[in-house]
């Protein structure tokens, strides 16, 4: 079993902890089980919008001392929001762990949201949405989410849309804190050289006289998956695609072989299909990958490329026909062999960062209500055969079940004359 130390408040928030002897940098954090899909059309972009305004102030803190807490002793402050997630998280020196901690629970349970700063921080929003349409790799990312996703609350954009983000007052984010947060659906994680029991003497101190909220928060399964095909033209020089469909959810047996099934596809290594069959031999892209989200109902399956207009076509039907060998072939002794030992040797250096291991020990927590070991993990990947990964192939990778997103270059309209 993986070794970490775990305590549960009465309040229901749980406190993790991995004790690494051998560092001085401490990495924690709090994670929420709330992320965008938690939204009602009219809230598009809060959850954003609130993890941005959580360093605006508290009720015993301005902005510039949130900012300057960890900062004066070489300490980093951030936060992320994703679809199911909102994580505020540090690393510093472990001789501040307190320091830390403190601000942490500060600005995650005390933030009073400003109405000057809530101006401020609308248009740095606002901003972002700028710089994301001006990127088209990122932007046909979350367009592809709409794409699959339809009208369901997975498929709209995390930063909202213009129209509500300048539409959000303070009372809506303390209305949104209500409706969602609930102190047995966040833990909070750290992985330091600290002992346990003084991490656990912070918690008692700090998290124990939060009060308990807690109580049902339901969230809406997706349904009805229907393919889609869809072409849009921007003012870009490059077209850019995506082609995937829903996977698997996080609590299926069949995740993890499917996550293997999507690194053979696609993964990080230059050793990939997809970037032996498409780069490697013929130059068509700079690079392309395979990806795979699974979420708590569902999951979502990628594959995303750029290459010159003209070769969209050609480049499309060279990831089909990946996709269909998958499915019509199964993988040899040699090959699932080497398959195996290349992802366990990825799994194996992504545990070495602390800072990964501490966003594991929340995420594992919230998601699956356990956290596995890599021995556990590896037992399962030894485990998959090669008709198990076909099936699985063949029951998700159909290229009547494919939705695809493309942009492509305007067209030129007319042409300039000259004597």
């Amino acid at each position: 079993m993986l070794e970490y130390d775990f305590y549960e408040l009465p309040n229901g928030i749980r406190v993790l902890h991995k004790q690494v002897p051998h560092t001085k940098v401490a990495h924690c954090g709090f994670l929420l089980d709330i992320g965008s899909r938690d939204e009602r059309p009219e809230q598009y972009g809060l959850a954003h919008f609130w993890e941005h305004m959580a360093f605006k102030g508290t009720e015993k803190r301005r902005s510039i001392h949130i900012l300057n807490r960890l900062e004066a002793v070489g300490g980093e402050l951030n936060a992320y929001t994703t679809k199911e997630k909102i994580c505020f998280y540090a690393s510093l020196l472990s001789t501040h762990f307190e320091r830390a901690f403190e601000l942490l629970t500060d600005l995650t349970f005390n933030s009073v949201f400003p109405v000057k700063e809530i101006e401020k921080e609308r248009g740095v929003i606002l901003e972002e949405m700028s710089m994301y349409v001006d990127t088209p790799e990122d932007a046909i990312i979350d367009d592809f989410d709409g794409v699959v996703y339809g009208e369901h609350s997975l498929g709209h954009n995390i930063l909202g849309t213009r129209e509500s983000v300048s539409a959000f007052q303070q009372q809506d984010f303390f209305r949104f804190l209500q409706e969602n947060l609930r102190t047995d659906r966040l833990v909070f994680s750290s992985v330091s050289n600290l002992p346990f029991k003084q991490v656990r003497r912070l918690a008692d101190k700090y998290l124990a006289p939060l009060p308990a909220q807690l109580g049902a928060r339901p969230r809406l399964p997706f349904a009805d998956y229907k393919p889609k095909h869809q072409t849009e033209q921007k003012p870009i020089t490059q077209a850019h695609s995506l082609i995937g469909c829903p996977a698997y959810a996080l609590p299926d047996a069949r995740r993890l072989p499917f996550f293997m099934l999507t690194n053979i596809l696609g993964g990080p290594g230059m050793n990939s299909r997809l970037n032996l069959a498409v780069r490697e031999k013929y130059g068509f892209v700079y690079s392309i990958d395979a990806n795979y989200a699974p979420y708590t109902d569902t999951g979502l399956f990628g594959i995303y490329f750029a290459t010159e207009k003209a070769r969209l076509e050609r480049t499309t039907q060279l990831v089909l026909r990946e996709l269909r060998l998958l499915r019509e072939k199964p993988l040899t002794t040699a090959q699932l062999h080497m398959a195996k030992e290349q992802l366990m040797g990825q799994l194996a250096m992504a545990e070495e960062s602390n800072g990964g291991m501490m966003q594991l020990l929340g995420k594992s927590t919230l998601d699956l209500g356990r956290v596995e070991s890599l021995n556990e993990i590896f037992e399962r990947i030894r485990e998959v055969t090669s008709p198990e990964l076909q099936d699985l192939a063949n029951e998700v990778l159909r290229e009547d079940q494919l939705s695809v997103l493309q942009y492509v270059p305007e067209s030129k309209i007319g042409t300039s004359q000259g004597r």
